[in-house]
């Protein structure tokens, strides 16, 4: 049986990401794990995560996954869910700590003080809530879903990608930001499928039957 071992870490609750990813997937087993024998076993790997870019690190380190997650992210389909996404890349200002490194750019901070929205009302950070995503290139994890739809966010931090060309989505919250990257068998996203109703389930559905 194909398996999708969801990553965990010790950062938050993993119950809504498992039981959305049970829900659409189609067959496979579903597994949370904090083994890495079981992440390199595993045929799909969704690596989700909350909190503060230093306790993820910290705390994935500890528990001996740093390794096998690089090596799953090059090596497998490989979801990336909020700070999931940030500790792909080089770099978070949040703690002024490393990241992975498996996606060139860093993490950066949503500037308070310029924060403001169309009305000229000052936007409240953490970014929180539902939100558009606009498609930046087709991609089979998009499929069935408008360009446009709206999903859930909780975030005060956001990548910048060193290489454009990584963007698979931007949304707009005072500024511009990447909400979603995709590089080869990696796709990864700031906002929370698991909270995000009918269009989050699909993007989940899309991802355990994506072979890249």
């Amino acid at each position: 049986m194909t398996t999708v071992a969801i990553i965990d870490y010790g950062m938050g609750n993993l119950r809504s990401v498992a039981k959305a990813v049970e829900h659409v997937a189609d067959g496979q087993q579903v597994v949370v794990t904090s083994d890495p024998a079981v992440v390199r076993a595993a045929a799909r790997v969704v690596f989700p995560g909350q909190g503060a870019m230093p306790d993820c690190m910290r705390e994935l380190d500890a528990r001996g996954l740093r390794e096998a997650v690089i090596e799953a992210a090059h090596s497998k389909p490989f979801l990336g869910i909020c700070i999931g996404q940030q500790m792909l890349f080089a770099h978070s200002a949040e703690g002024d700590v490393a990241g992975l490194g498996i996606l060139p750019g860093e993490v950066v901070r949503f500037d308070d003080a310029r924060m403001r929205g169309a009305d000229g009302l000052r936007l409240k950070v953490p970014h929180m809530g539902w939100n558009e995503v606009w498609q930046s290139a087709a991609h089979p994890l998009w499929a069935g879903i408008p360009d446009g739809e709206r999903f859930y966010f909780v975030h005060s931090y956001h990548v910048v990608p060193a290489d454009a060309g990584l963007a698979a989505a931007h949304t707009d919250y005072g500024l511009r930001f990447t909400s979603a990257v995709a590089r080869a068998n990696i796709f990864a996203v700031q906002f929370h499928p698991e909270k995000s109703a009918a269009a989050g389930l699909r993007l989940l559905a899309n991802f355990v039957r994506w072979a890249p």
